[in-house]
C-alpha cells in the first residue's frame, strides 16, 4: 500500500523550517510531501528529506490527494483554512490556538493522551501551546501515579516564542548595547540606549531585562499565555477542575522555555519516586544532580527533542507536593516535533 501524502502548510515560517528538519530526520513514513505557504512564497524551492521541493500556494486545490496536513499558520488563517482542508478529507493537525479549546477537537500530546487522536468529529487535531508542551511530558506520568491536584507555575519564555520578529528584536537589542557596561544601573538607561521602538516586540526592552507579559491582556489582569497553560493542561490531562495558577515571563533567551513548577498530588510522593518515573518517561530527560552542577538550562536543551527536568524537591511546607524545573525547546517539542508525533499516531489508519 502506498505511503500517505503529507502537506506542511506554513512551510516557510520559523516553525515550518523546524518541521522540515524534524520530518527529514525521523523515520521515512510519508510518501509525497507537499510544502504549502502564502502566494508570495509560491515557487520557492526548499529542502526536505534531502530533496528540493517547490512551495505551492495555499488554495483548496492544494489539498487534493493529501491524507494529513500539518498547519502552522496565524490563528485567523487556520480558522479559515483548516475546515476547508478537513472537508476535503484531510486530517488536519493545527498548531494555532484557533481550535485548542473546541470540545469537538482533541488537544493531543502523545506522551499523555495518544488515544485522543481517534475522536475528531471535525477532522482536526489541535497541537498545544509551546509552554504547555514543555510541561505535559513531566506532569503526565506524575499525574498517572499520584493524581495531580493543583499546580502553580512560573514560566521563563524565550524570544523565539514571538516568532522571527521576536528573535530579531532580541539580537538587535543585544547588538545595540553589547560592551556598554555603563547601562543597566539606572531606570530608563536601557531604553535610552536602545532608542525608539525598543518596546515594540515585547512591550518592554528584553535585553538586560525580563518582561512579565507573554500574550495579550485578558480579564482581571491575566494574559492569554497564562490562561492557555491553565486551560490546555486541564483538557489534555482530563482534569476540568484542576487548580492552576500561571505567571508567564519573557526572558532574553533565543530558544527554550523554562518553567518552575509547584505541583500538589492526591497521594504522597517522594523525590526518589519522581526520579524513577521521570527517568523512564517517554520524551523526558532527567538532569538532577545539583551537587555536580547538573540541572536543566535552555542553552543545553536548544535544538533537542526532549523535555529536560531537574531541581526536583519535596515541598517543605506543602504536603504531597513537589517543586521542579522544566526546560524544553519551544520550536522543536513546543511546536514541530509534537505535530510530527501526532501525525505518526495516525499512520495505522492508512495501512
Amino acid at each position: 500500500m502506498p505511503k500517505p501524502t503529507l502537506a506542511i502548510v506554513g512551510a516557510t515560517g520559523a516553525v515550518g523550517t523546524i518541521m522540515r528538519d524534524v520530518i527529514s530526520r525521523r523515520d521515512d513514513v510519508w510518501g509525497e510531501i507537499r510544502l504549502v505557504a502564502s502566494p508570495r512564497s509560491a515557487g520557492r524551492k526548499l529542502r526536505i528529506r534531502g530533496e528540493e521541493v517547490t512551495v505551492q500556494a495555499l488554495s483548496e486545490e492544494v489539498f487534493d490527494g493529501v491524507d494529513v496536513a500539518q498547519f502552522d499558520l496565524p490563528d485567523e488563517v487556520s480558522a479559515h483554512w483548516a475546515p476547508i482542508a478537513a472537508a476535503n478529507g484531510v486530517i488536519v493537525i493545527d498548531k494555532s490556538a484557533a481550535f485548542r479549546m473546541d470540545p469537538d477537537v482533541p488537544l493531543v500530546v502523545p506522551e499523555a493522551n495518544p488515544e485522543a487522536v481517534r475522536d475528531r468529529p471535525k477532522g482536526i487535531i489541535a497541537n498545544a501551546n509551546c509552554t504547555t508542551l514543555a510541561l505535559i511530558p513531566t506532569l503526565a506520568p506524575l499525574h498517572a501515579a499520584f493524581g495531580l491536584k493543583s499546580m502553580t507555575v512560573a514560566s521563563y519564555q524565550a524570544a523565539s516564542g514571538g516568532g522571527k520578529d521576536g528573535i530579531d528584536a532580541l539580537y538587535d537589542q543585544l547588538s545595540a548595547i553589547a560592551g556598554n557596561r555603563d547601562i543597566g544601573f539606572r531606570a530608563g538607561d536601557v531604553r535610552d540606549a536602545l532608542g525608539e521602538g525598543a518596546d515594540a516586540a515585547f512591550g518592554s526592552p528584553l535585553a538586560l531585562n525580563v518582561v512579565p507579559k507573554v500574550g495579550g491582556w485578558k480579564d482581571d489582569g491575566w494574559t492569554s499565555e497564562e490562561l492557555k497553560v491553565r486551560n490546555e493542561t486541564r483538557k489534555i490531562l482530563g482534569l476540568p477542575s484542576l487548580a492552576v495558577s500561571a505567571t508567564c515571563v519573557r526572558v532574553p533567551v533565543v530558544v527554550g522555555h523554562s518553567q518552575a513548577v509547584h505541583a500538589t498530588f492526591d497521594s504522597p510522593v517522594t523525590v526518589a519516586q519522581a526520579h524513577k518515573l521521570l527517568a523512564d518517561a517517554p520524551g523526558v530527560v532527567l538532569v538532577d544532580d545539583p551537587a555536580a552542577g547538573r540541572y536543566p538550562t535552555p542553552i543545553d536543551a536548544a535544538g533537542l527533542d526532549d523535555t529536560f527536568v531537574g531541581r526536583i524537591r519535596s515541598s517543605l511546607d506543602f504536603p504531597n507536593s513537589l517543586d521542579f524545573f522544566v526546560v524544553g525547546d519551544n520550536l522543536v517539542k513546543g511546536a514541530a516535533l509534537n505535530s510530527a508525533q501526532i501525525a505518526e499516531l495516525l499512520l495505522p489508519e492508512f495501512s
